[in-house]
């Protein structure tokens, strides 16, 4: 099985570059796997997977960190993201928000696309251009959407892979608490080392 390994920045697969001896490129190609560094943000996503997405692919693994609301889950924990929702295509009418699928005009919520086993808590998340940091942002996403985790690529690459019909899994790394920005409080280093661990070893056990 070709497997494309997707992710927004390199920094977020370091330790899977240095174990499988990859070159530092966006694109690498090997015997079993590919990996694609998109940048960060849909439109980088949605750009990069339209260059590089192809049929040779079987299965397409988007893995990165994302945000939490959820203060019961710890930090550095690992999910499967099951379902992951465009939080801001839509139109606003007033104080309420019209989602694109509601317009008429696509759809916004996608789901993941795999019948591979996978070994963690599988939630919802939302992808945004924004990430929230407001209280006011953060209880009107909680309410719209009760996610449990926030990125800025995963669904459009389940967008991408849905068009393409090719099967698809998310895994974050919990990096921080959704609240108003506050760096001290992160656990980047943490999230991508159990991130990488996970990955090498999914790699490792398919091939």
């Amino acid at each position: 099985m070709k497997t494309l390994v997707v992710a927004a920045t390199k920094a977020e697969l370091a330790f899977f570059y240095q174990h499988y001896s990859l070159p530092e490129k966006d694109f690498v190609e090997s015997k079993h796997f590919d990996v694609l560094i998109t940048g960060v943000g849909m439109v980088a996503t949605a750009f990069a997977l339209g260059q590089n997405l192809t049929s040779k692919y079987q299965l397409v693994i988007n893995l990165g960190i994302a945000g939490c609301f959820d203060r019961n889950i710890e930090l550095g924990t690992l999910v499967n993201i099951k379902e992951d929702i465009f939080a801001e295509l839509g139109a606003e009418n007033g104080d309420e928000f019209l989602s694109i699928t509601e317009l008429g005009f696509g759809e916004n919520h996608f789901q993941h696309r795999t019948k591979i086993t996978i070994d963690l808590p599988a939630v919802r998340a939302i992808t945004v251009n924004a990430v929230s940091g407001s209280e006011k942002s953060i209880q009107n996403q909680l309410k719209r959407f009760n996610p449990v985790a926030e990125s800025m690529e995963g669904a459009a690459v389940f967008y991408a892979c849905q068009q393409a019909n090719i099967d698809c899994i998310q895994v974050r790394g919990l990096s921080n608490y959704v609240e108003p920005r506050n760096k001290d409080n992160w656990k980047i280093g943490l999230a991508i080392k159990n991130l990488n661990d996970w990955a090498i070893t999914f790699i490792g056990e398919m091939n």
